[in-house]
């Protein structure tokens, strides 16, 4: 997710340099989502490994 969220951005950079306001802000708000979809899961995932790893000892 994290790879398709760097994809994106790229993709907004380079429609951004080129003049095309509306796919850069498109990618980016896409980019932007997939950023913070993945930081959650990633806390949620760490969370529930601290705990079941903690009822395991």
């Amino acid at each position: 997710m994290l790879k398709w969220a760097l994809i994106f951005f790229v993709v907004a950079l380079i429609a951004a340099a080129l003049g095309f306001t509306g796919v850069a802000g498109a990618a980016a708000g896409v980019a932007k989502f997939l950023f913070f979809l993945f930081i959650g899961i990633f806390v949620v995932m760490l969370i529930l490994g601290l705990i079941a790893g903690r009822k395991m000892f």
